[in-house]
C-alpha cells in the first residue's frame, strides 16, 4: 500500500487544495492531509477549524484522511507510513521555495521523496491569503471555497 502526504497550513483549504488532493488520491492508495498546528504566518482559522472544514470537503474519498501535526514534515511522513510529500505548484514562482524544502526534507530523511503536482489552470491564481482578503471586502468566494469554508469566511467577517 502506498502513503502520500499533502501537508499544509490550510487556512483555509481553497478548491486548488482539494484538486492536488482528488488528484493525489488517484496515484496513492491513501493520502493523509497533514495540518499544521503553527504557522509564522498569523492564522485566521483555528487547528480545529482547519481540520473540520478539510474533513468536511474530502468526506466522500475513502482514501483520503486528516490529520494534524505539530513536527517537521518528513517526520510526520515516517509517523504516518508515507513514502511521498505532495506539493503543489501554481507558477514558477513556488518552484524556488519548493526545491529548497523537497532538498532539506531529502537531507532529513532521504527514503521519504518529494513529488511535485503542477495546479489545474483554473487554479493557478488561488491562494488561501487571496480567498482571505475577497471574504474580508464581502467578495463573492463560492467558486474559490468548498461551501462550508464558504459559510465560515462569511460568519468570520460580518
Amino acid at each position: 500500500m502506498t502513503t502520500a502526504i499533502y501537508p499544509g497550513i490550510f487556512d483555509p483549504v481553497t478548491n486548488g487544495h482539494l484538486d492536488v488532493i482528488n488528484r493525489a488520491a488517484k496515484l496513492y492508495d491513501e493520502v493523509i492531509v497533514g495540518i499544521a498546528k503553527e504557522s509564522n504566518k498569523q492564522l485566521l482559522l483555528s487547528i480545529e477549524d482547519r481540520v473540520e472544514l478539510v474533513k468536511t470537503a474530502v468526506a466522500d474519498n475513502p482514501k483520503i484522511s486528516v490529520e494534524s501535526f505539530d513536527s517537521l514534515v518528513v517526520k510526520f511522513a515516517r509517523k504516518q507510513g508515507a513514502s511521498a510529500i505532495i506539493r503543489g505548484l501554481r507558477a514558477v514562482s513556488d518552484f524556488e521555495h519548493e526545491f529548497q524544502m523537497a532538498q532539506l526534507n531529502r537531507k532529513l530523511d532521504s527514503e521519504v521523496e518529494t513529488v511535485f503536482m503542477m495546479a489545474s489552470p483554473e487554479f493557478a491564481y488561488l491562494s488561501s491569503s487571496a480567498v482571505k482578503e475577497i471574504a474580508a471586502f464581502n467578495g463573492d468566494i463560492g467558486t474559490l471555497v468548498p461551501k462550508a469554508v464558504e459559510l465560515k469566511l462569511k460568519s468570520r467577517y460580518s
